[in-house]
């Protein structure tokens, strides 16, 4: 099985520090990617994307749980227990979270969990699908009908997130899978932060992603979130898989 990939984090035109952070990593004959964005507001969010990333690296490369939703859920569980247990045996720490998006291929399956308003998108055909649903002040507001898809792309709440890691004792994840049929194309997966989906919309992502040249893609990317004023830190992770027929 084949995976070519390439990640980005960059720090953004308006922060002082990259909150962002990532991990790609072979596990089981399959690729794992890990991204979080720590909280802005809250104390130390670097650090708890950066220990988010780690925590569920290990807990599930140490798994055996052959489900690999199951893995993605206790991974995630574990990172967001062990924020909450950080924060409570240090001062510092208290109040850190983070938004964490794990995927996971292997065969013809794309495995993921989703916390938070980072996103998972899956380019097929070149059609692309946003996998996750923010976990946004703004995104219920617009399932409960109070807003628009418009109003809400430049709502003053935007940044509010409903769900994260270490925010609070119960904690619930999305999970899903896909299964990639169109043989002998290439499937593309794209996981990202708000840095990135905050200033591009999905129809140009499309468009961007359809190029299919990983570096092209990427220069893409950044010259236009630059170009727009990279007002958060952004990062982005994007994996191909060539399926044989």
């Amino acid at each position: 099985m084949k995976f070519n990939y390439l990640a980005v984090s960059e720090i953004g035109q308006s922060r002082n520090k990259n909150e962002d952070a990532y991990g790609v990593y072979v596990v089981d004959d399959g690729l794992l990617v890990i991204v979080c964005d720590g909280l802005g507001g809250n104390k130390a969010g670097d650090i708890a994307s950066q220990y988010s990333v780690k925590k569920i690296f290990n807990s599930f490369s140490n798994s055996s749980d052959e489900d690999y939703l199951v893995r993605i859920k206790n991974s995630i569980k574990n990172a967001h227990s062990g924020l909450i247990e950080e924060g409570e045996n240090n001062y510092n720490f208290s109040g850190m979270a983070t938004t964490a998006e794990v995927l996971y291929i292997n065969d013809n399956y794309a495995y993921w969990g989703h916390v938070g308003d980072s996103r998972i998108y899956h380019l097929s055909k070149n059609k692309l699908k946003q996998l996750t649903k923010d976990h946004s002040l703004v995104q219920k507001l617009v399932d409960e009908g109070y807003l628009s898809l418009k109003e809400a792309e430049n709502h003053p709440n935007k940044n509010i997130i409903m769900r994260a890691l270490g925010d609070s004792d119960e904690l619930e994840i999305d999970l899903s899978k896909v299964k990639i049929t169109n043989s002998g194309s290439d499937d593309l997966f794209f996981v990202c932060t708000d840095g990135v989906s905050g200033v591009i919309d999905n129809n140009e992502l499309e468009n961007i992603l359809i190029l299919k040249d990983l570096h092209n893609i990427s220069a893409n990317l950044k010259n236009i979130i630059e170009e727009r004023g990279a007002p958060d830190n952004y990062t982005f992770v994007i994996v191909s898989k060539n399926i044989k027929s």
